[in-house]
């Protein structure tokens, strides 16, 4: 087991400690020998209601109807205590890079372990595999093999990838070819959530197969940045990209400073603030977003509708003047 057993490795691993330490002492009665083991069981046991094992779910089925709640009642019926943690229902339909954004964004808040379950899959019923796959940082994902990974996977590396193949880890003999969230994605999500050895979920994938979104690591030089606006931060029109607030600050930048940035071709100097009321009203601006990345804006304004940006979009920034 990956995900429960680490608990009951804590309570084995202590009491073969105290039965190395009390077993050369006489007079170590039964009673008391019982009353450290009671000690120790109640201690596994608060440990394990107090961190229940997380399913973090992640759709674009909007709230309109049924689906989310019949995938949480697949989830629950396999593994009733497990906790399952709404990321969002309202992915843009068929995104799949707003859902690997999304990802990318939400999961240096969890610890390891937890298991994310994404359903953002315009290509269900085909032949794209339906995959389980382990992080270098211990965290596991349940989703289709259509990109849903590519961000996470260039920052966090990918440790191994399973294929979901195993009936026994599906709803039923008779699998929808419309809503694999509920009779595939689910089920495989609760399994490896209650510790279920993960790669019984079918055969290994190779991690160079992966599908990855048409997305180039950022690339960072002494004569500048080049990035990936990504996306636009809902309704305000701010551009998401795929550079890191510590990538940017290698260009040698100070809040204050213009940065000279070119986006889909277009030349422009853009002053560096903390947060958008640092210029005036219909001005533009670059900052550190809430997620630790480089991002663009208008205060009280639109930059995408303003410069017709359209992602994605690739960016390019030059290092600071000295």
């Amino acid at each position: 087991m990956e995900i429960a057993g680490v608990k009951g490795q804590r309570f084995y691993e202590a009491h073969a400690a105290l039965g190395r330490r009390f077993s050369t002492r006489r007079g170590m009665g039964a009673l008391a020998w019982l009353l450290i083991l009671l000690a120790l069981s109640r201690i596994a046991g608060a440990e394990t209601e107090k961190y229940p094992p997380t399913i973090v779910f992640m759709t674009d089925f909007g709230m309109v109807d049924d689906s989310v709640a019949l995938c949480k009642g697949v989830m629950y019926s396999i593994m009733p205590e497990v906790r399952i943690v709404d990321l969002t229902h309202e992915v843009q339909p068929f995104s799949i890079l707003d859902g690997a954004r999304f990802l990318y964004g939400a999961t240096p808040y969890f610890p390891p372990g937890t298991v994310f379950v994404v359903v953002i899959d315009p290509g269900v019923g085909s032949t794209r595999k339906a995959i389980v796959a382990k992080s270098q940082r211990g965290q596991f994902f349940v989703l289709p093999d259509n990109g849903l990974l590519t961000l996470v996977a260039q920052r966090d590396g990918i440790e191994a990838v399973h294929e979901i193949t195993n009936p026994d880890w599906m709803v039923g003999t008779k699998t929808s070819s419309t809503f694999h969230g509920r009779d595939i994605f689910s089920p495989a999500g609760a399994h490896v959530a209650q510790g279920d050895d993960w790669t019984k979920a079918g055969p290994e994938v190779p991690v160079a197969s992966l599908v990855r979104l048409d997305l180039r690591a950022p690339r960072v030089d002494d004569r500048g940045a080049t990035a990936e606006v990504i996306a636009t931060d809902g309704p305000f029109g701010n551009l998401v990209t795929n550079l890191s607030a510590e990538d940017f600050l290698k260009l040698g930048y100070q809040r204050g400073q213009d940065v000279a940035v070119k986006i889909g071709g277009k030349e422009m100097k853009v002053k560096f603030v903390k947060t958008f009321s640092d210029v005036p009203r219909g001005q533009p601006l670059v900052y550190i977003d809430s997620r630790g990345r480089f991002a663009m804006a208008v205060n009280q304004g639109n930059f995408a509708a303003l410069y017709g940006v359209k992602p994605p979009v690739e960016l390019e920034i030059a290092g600071a003047k000295r």
